[in-house]
């Protein structure tokens, strides 16, 4: 589930000629928010919204469940097989993943991404796992067994690594939204270039389904197997949208979206027989995964990208917090409703309290804490990195010398801090450079321990510099070899 407001906060700047190159006019970049209103992609809001309410709906009308008091195939019989299409809805939140974490990655620092995801996507989660633990715990126990236990795992993202149950089932996608957080921030310690850019996107894939066959389990976890050329192909989409067309791309797209249903079919199609009460067609399900990058192609990169319905925007908000709040919630009201209303009803009802409860989350949690959380995050692990990288800088001896320099205090007093034998040697080689340098210049400054009243110049300068060159040796000999 991406979990990323859709703006062009690290568009690179905007040029508008072309010029020469080694193989013929290079056409300027344009920065991906030239086109678009306000910078911020409102078709893509849209399409993750649209996703969202397809996840809800498959879980209520085709998802196997006893809330409507008999098997959803008997209940939806002719909505059923059309609706489990849509259970590839996370399939196309992670191309559009892929798209826009690059797109706000791009040309930050390690701190403000990892801030800027953990504070998108922890308060939320942690609102909707309240909010359906107490239902859970409380108010419907017979919806689903949970202890307190496993609330308290589930906190933490990590239930599927440690082997502890979802609290709820549409928890999975973010653990695969961290793990490619992951990557991302590890990319972005290395630098995130173009050519780097495609290089991932074409050796990434590969190597997590090969790392798969061959039962490196904990590597093809890290790796993301399944899921990564979904991943890969959105990160390439954004790279057509950023910088333009060309057939290289594109066929790198090809590849990932045919890996992805290579990879992804069999599976999908096994879930499907195993969860609902439907059979899939093969190739409507390969069409459905296709359609996923698809989607993101035709609202990132046709004219529909210019859509600037602001009401997109607030769609776009509560997407986030609808896919984490609807399932339970939902079912609970139509285990309530079903009995004694039409079915049109008890549905249209589950869903406008899914869509209440997750704008209550947007509103009363992700607008006040959201940002204040980023700011907090991001200027915590600005110091830590700072702090790692003045160890590592100590530890490799690199500006040991610097280090070995006194402190000037306040009021200008040299503070000798650690080693004030070093310290001196180097004001008191500093003093026979500048007294050099004033010889030079034909004065001769008056110094601690030299009468006012010398005046051969020449043999003052010789022994100055004589003073300064075995200061410096004798400070040569103190310094920590690298």
């Amino acid at each position: 589930m991406i979990t990323t407001t859709v703006e062009a906060a690290a568009a690179p700047p905007a040029t508008t000629s072309a010029r020469p190159g080694p193989r013929g006019p290079v056409v300027a970049r344009r920065a991906p928010a030239d086109d678009v209103p306000g910078g911020r992609l409102h078709s893509v809001d849209g399409v993750r919204f649209l996703a969202a309410l397809g996840v809800v709906v498959y879980h209520y009308t085709a998802l196997w469940s006893t809330v409507w008091g008999e098997d959803p195939g008997d209940r939806f019989p002719t909505v059923g097989p059309a609706v489990m299409y849509l259970s590839v809805a996370p399939e196309l939140f992670f191309v559009v993943s892929g798209f826009v974490v690059l797109w706000t990655a791009w040309g930050r620092s390690v701190p403000q991404i990892v801030a800027s995801r953990l504070a998108r996507l922890y308060p939320a989660y942690w609102a909707a796992l309240a909010a359906t633990s107490v239902l859970l715990l409380v108010i419907w126990p017979a919806g689903k067994r949970i202890t307190l236990g496993e609330v308290a795992v589930n906190a933490t993202l990590l239930q599927e690594a440690l082997g502890v149950r979802n609290v709820d089932g549409v928890y999975w996608t973010l653990y695969a939204e961290l793990r490619f957080y992951l990557l991302v921030a590890v990319f972005a310690a290395v630098g995130i270039t173009r050519r780097r850019v495609v290089a991932v996107a074409a050796l990434w894939p590969v190597a997590a389904v090969v790392v798969e066959r061959l039962g490196w389990d904990g590597v093809a976890e890290l790796l993301i197997s399944r899921y990564a050329p979904f991943f890969a192909a959105g990160m390439l989409l954004f790279l057509v949208y950023r910088d333009g067309h060309t057939r290289p791309l594109w066929a790198l797209i090809g590849v990932n979206t045919v890996l992805a249903v290579a990879t992804n079919l069999p599976v999908k199609a096994h879930e499907l027989r195993t969860a609902t009460a439907f059979e899939p067609v093969t190739w409507l399900l390969a069409g459905a995964l296709v359609a996923c990058v698809a989607a993101v192609a035709l609202v990132a990169l046709t004219p529909v990208r210019r859509l600037s319905w602001r009401h997109l925007a607030t769609l776009g908000a509560i997407t986030y917090p609808l896919y984490l709040v609807h399932q339970f919630w939902g079912w609970w009201v139509i285990a309530h409703l079903s009995p004694y209303v039409p079915t049109p009803v008890a549905l249209l009802a589950a869903v406008a309290l899914a869509l209440v409860l997750a704008l209550a989350i947007h509103r009363l949690v992700e607008v006040r804490v959201n940002g204040r959380a980023r700011r907090q995050l991001e200027a915590s692990l600005t110091r830590a990195a700072s702090a790692l990288r003045h160890a590592a800088h100590r530890a490799r001896g690199q500006g040991a010398g610097d280090d070995l320099l006194p402190e000037r205090g306040r009021g200008g007093r040299v503070e000798e801090h650690g080693r004030p034998d070093v310290a001196r040697a180097v004001v008191e080689t500093r003093d026979g450079r500048r007294a050099a340098d004033a010889t030079r210049a034909g004065r001769v400054p008056e110094r601690q321990g030299q009468p006012a009243h010398v005046h051969d110049v020449g043999a003052l300068a010789d022994r100055q510099g004589a003073q300064a060159r075995a200061d410096e040796a004798h400070l040569a000999g103190r310094l920590p070899q690298e």
